[in-house]
């Protein structure tokens, strides 16, 4: 077993050698990266900073040159990324271990987002009880705060690494001994709450005709999730039932997903069964922190802590158009089933979303984008999208897509 530890070794040497030296009694073999670009090392690299530069096109006398530490930790973690995943392709990573501040941990989970899930991935960081998105996006890393800034060795700081450096030697463990894996189709499916009854309903049907099926929520960061396990190749089928994250990215709410959702299984190949659930809705916190601009917009307050604002026929004929462009690429067979009676649960007659004009809009750009595309079947339901019969014909439909004949 080899752990590969990544640190910026003229900072956080001294740290990073300490946990080095715990993993070591463990029996467990290190690799040592320097991504530092300023000051001398402080412990000995396995693999130089130069290397690490050189990944990312450039050196450490140009950074040096430029004087900025942006830029300088921007091209460490370009680089990480680019060496470990070199390491693990090779087949000498078994885990990845990094702590450090803000460069240290844009270091380090830049790099761990570049391995499949289930590679273990330890970050210590100052910054772990705050906004973590933007480094972990949809990625299995287990992030530790460090309470203490990570800043010399003390009776704080020993045990937080050390906790750190057992907990991933207990990972390894873990993972060696873990059983085989299960050999059913594995399909994943998109949820949100307000589309939960027409997803469960699909699930038991998928599962009782022998897939296991996983579920992720559509809050950005699910999404996310989702995309790099269908790009990493984990499943036969996906069930993307409900694709809301594609509203907030478009119109600017705060759980999109990102500018690739819906891509990864058109690129794959794999079958896919999509539609429109939840497309009713842009997400946003609490009601204060709605942007000014959409003042006099249609809100429903889901809780205390999350608005949720119409969306209107101009941004559904838009969200319309950008799904048929993307499944219209897809390599694989797609379905895009439409439940005519209404998107979620707050999008039927005497909900506050229930709105025909804009559905109607999102509908027909779909129809209009669709019809010069024949890998995408297009089917027409009735019913709302929480209804028992929808639920079912999604669960037909992929099913029809012969999942079972697919393994990951």
């Amino acid at each position: 077993m080899a752990v590969v530890l990544i640190g910026t070794l003229d900072t956080k040497g001294i740290e990073l050698g300490f946990v080095r030296d715990i993993l070591r009694a463990r029996g467990v073999e290190t690799l040592v990266i320097d991504a530092g670009s300023l000051g001398s090392p402080r412990v000995e690299a396995d693999i130089d900073r130069g290397r690490v530069f050189r990944a990312a096109g450039t050196s450490v006398e140009e950074l040096k040159a430029i004087g900025d530490r942006g830029t300088a930790v921007t091209a460490a973690a370009r680089g990480a990324a680019m060496v470990v995943k070199e390491l693990f392709d090779a087949g000498r990573v078994d885990a990845v271990f990094g702590l450090g501040g803000g460069a240290g941990t844009t270091v380090g989970a830049s790099a761990m987002r570049a391995l499949p899930f289930g590679v273990p991935k330890v970050m210590v960081s100052t910054l772990a009880s705050g906004q973590t998105r933007p480094f972990i996006a949809g990625s299995d890393i287990f992030l530790l705060y460090s309470v203490a800034d990570i800043a010399g060795l003390n009776r704080l700081t020993r045990a937080v690494l050390s906790n750190a450096a057992h907990a991933l030697v207990g990972m390894l463990s873990a993972r060696a001994d873990a059983p085989v894996e299960d050999d059913r189709p594995l399909v994943a499916a998109t949820m949100f709450g307000v589309t939960t009854p027409c997803v469960d309903r699909a699930r038991q049907r998928l599962e009782a005709a022998g897939c296991e099926v996983l579920v992720f929520h559509a809050t950005g960061a699910g999404g996310q999730a989702m995309e790099g396990l269908v790009r990493d190749g984990k499943f036969a089928a996906v069930l993307d039932l409900t694709t809301t994250e594609l509203a907030d990215e478009l119109v600017g709410g705060i759980l999109s997903a990102g500018p690739d959702r819906l891509e990864a299984a058109g690129r794959a190949g794999v079958p896919q069964v999509v539609s429109v659930g939840a497309l009713d809705m842009v997400n946003f916190g609490p009601r204060h922190t709605v942007p000014e601009r959409f003042s006099g917009r249609r809100f429903h307050a889901h809780n205390e802590n999350v608005t949720l604002m119409r969306t209107t026929p101009a941004e559904c004929a838009a969200i319309g158009a950008k799904m048929a462009e993307i499944l219209g690429r897809s390599r694989g067979p797609v379905v895009m089933i439409l439940p005519l009676g209404g998107v979620s649960g707050l999008d039927v007659p005497g909900q506050p979303f229930h709105d025909p004009e804009a559905d109607q809009a999102l509908f027909d750009a779909l129809r209009a984008g669709l019809a010069n595309h024949p890998n995408v079947k297009l089917i027409e339901r009735p019913e709302a999208i929480n209804d028992p019969a929808f639920a079912d014909a999604a669960a037909e439909a992929l099913l029809a897509l012969s999942p079972s004949k697919r393994r990951p």
